[in-house]
């Protein structure tokens, strides 16, 4: 995987997590550097985490599934896609991420978020392992990239409002569905 595909993969996984971002910069009348690194490392963290763990759980499955590899590659990342895309298609302008009654980047409502944003990421973990993709350094961009665009998203939401956020779940879901077709055509060698 270039760099170029690891950078797409991770702009389109992160895309929850910046939509969230900008539901969460909507929820507090000041959102700064420190609200920004706050999300910033729960959704960068999980969002390094879940591969990770993906990853370990593909490459114990692999012996048996090398010959399907690049269909189930197709099949997660489709099924990641479209989900994103009917979410964005569905949510509107509303905010509903954004818990009332807490604060709102305590641990009680970030770490739900954090892994509920992330979850896409632990199949796409188990789609590197099936590509032999080195995953300490994969990981690692993904989650730094998935750092700036959550911390970008809380200030964007603070200044700016929701009218981006499904357009962000929009996006990440696109990008997810042609890197799996990327993935598919790649393996079915259409695509050299």
């Amino acid at each position: 995987m270039s760099l170029l595909e690891l950078f797409i993969l991770a702009a389109g996984l992160s895309m929850d997590a910046f939509a969230v971002s900008i539901c969460k910069g909507l929820s507090v009348p000041k959102a700064g550097i420190q609200e920004s690194g706050i999300a910033g490392l729960y959704f960068g963290g999980f969002q390094a985490l879940m591969p990770l763990l993906g990853f370990v759980l593909g490459v114990q499955f692999k012996e048996y599934i090398t010959s399907i590899d690049h269909w189930i590659a197709f099949v997660l990342l489709g099924i990641i896609g479209i989900n994103m895309i009917r979410e964005a298609k569905n949510s509107g302008e509303s905010c509903e991420v954004c818990p009332q009654g807490q604060g709102p980047f305590s641990f009680q409502a970030m770490l739900p978020l954090a892994i509920a944003t992330s979850i896409d990421a632990l199949a796409v973990g188990v789609t590197l392992a099936f590509l032999q993709v080195k995953i300490l350094p994969a990981i690692t961009f993904i989650g730094v990239t998935t750092f700036v665009i959550s911390g970008a998203g809380i200030r964007i939401g603070n200044l700016f409002g929701s009218r981006w956020k499904s357009k962000a779940e929009l996006a990440g879901g696109i990008i997810l569905i042609c890197m799996g077709i990327k993935i598919l055509l790649e393996h079915l060698g259409v695509l050299g």
